[in-house]
């Protein structure tokens, strides 16, 4: 897993022209992108040997992982608790632990090794914790200490909108809690099969936005969705995973 550390003459002005490409120039100060190299360096180094991600030179990584999760950061507000569900890698958890440091951080992840990743993200980024849970034992939806503890739940690349609510809305707070799934060009299309599952989760009016991300050599579209929690989830919900998987809501 050896392999030369990344330069910040190079990875700097790559990162910060991403950014700006994104308008996120709020996020491209020195001190801040410096943050991102040893945790681009530990991706890289893992990946090598393991296989976790097809974006695998900086060039990717910092459009599609990072510009693509930081679309969110200015929605998250401070002080917040905030839970990312299925955070493979830590993303977009310790991304935005960086990127907006006052909100706690707990991601939930199920896969072995991505621990490596994710313990090490967290000593970049302070504020994740990373209570990990595998498929066996269940996930950090099916825990009674995370039921309506949150007031932001976010998910990136996990599920159907029709899956993913069941994990996310048990989750967030009654009133105040919101499930905020960062979605691909389909996520419209998939949210509108998802909102008598998300009425019966105890969840209010979904609403779709559409959000372009700037990879410099492309213009990609995502879906933001946003579910606000009115009523408490009923105690049956949610279900194991795979009785999710088999029959949505």
């Amino acid at each position: 897993m050896n392999q030369t550390p990344l330069s910040p003459d190079t990875f700097t002005p790559l990162f910060q022209a991403v950014f700006r490409a994104n308008h996120l120039e709020s996020y491209t100060k020195p001190a801040i992108v410096d943050k991102f190299r040893a945790p681009t360096d530990r991706l890289l180094a893992v990946n090598a040997v393991m296989n976790l991600t097809a974006l695998n030179t900086p060039e990717k990584i910092i459009p599609l992982h990072y510009a693509d999760c930081a679309l969110i950061a200015d929605r998250i507000p401070a002080g917040a608790t905030v839970a990312d569900v299925g955070c493979g890698g830590g993303f977009p958890t310790f991304l935005l632990a960086i990127l907006r440091p006052r909100p706690a951080y707990h991601g939930n992840r199920q896969h072995r090794e991505k621990d490596k990743i994710c313990r090490g993200n967290r000593a970049a980024a302070g504020s994740c914790e990373y209570p990990r849970r595998d498929r066996a034992g269940g996930g950090a939806w099916q825990d009674a200490a995370w039921r309506e503890q949150f007031d932001l739940v976010t998910s990136r690349a996990v599920a159907r909108p029709s899956l993913l609510d069941e994990l996310c809305l048990p989750l967030c707070r009654v009133e105040r809690g919101v499930a905020a799934p960062l979605k691909g060009a389909a996520g419209l299309e998939e949210l509108d099969e998802a909102r008598a599952g998300i009425r019966r989760l105890g969840g209010g009016e979904a609403v779709g936005e559409t959000l372009t991300l700037d990879t410099l050599t492309d213009r990609e579209a995502r879906t933001l969705i946003t579910v606000p929690k009115v009523e408490p989830t009923p105690r049956e919900f949610p279900r194991q995973f795979g009785q999710i998987r088999k029959r949505p809501l």
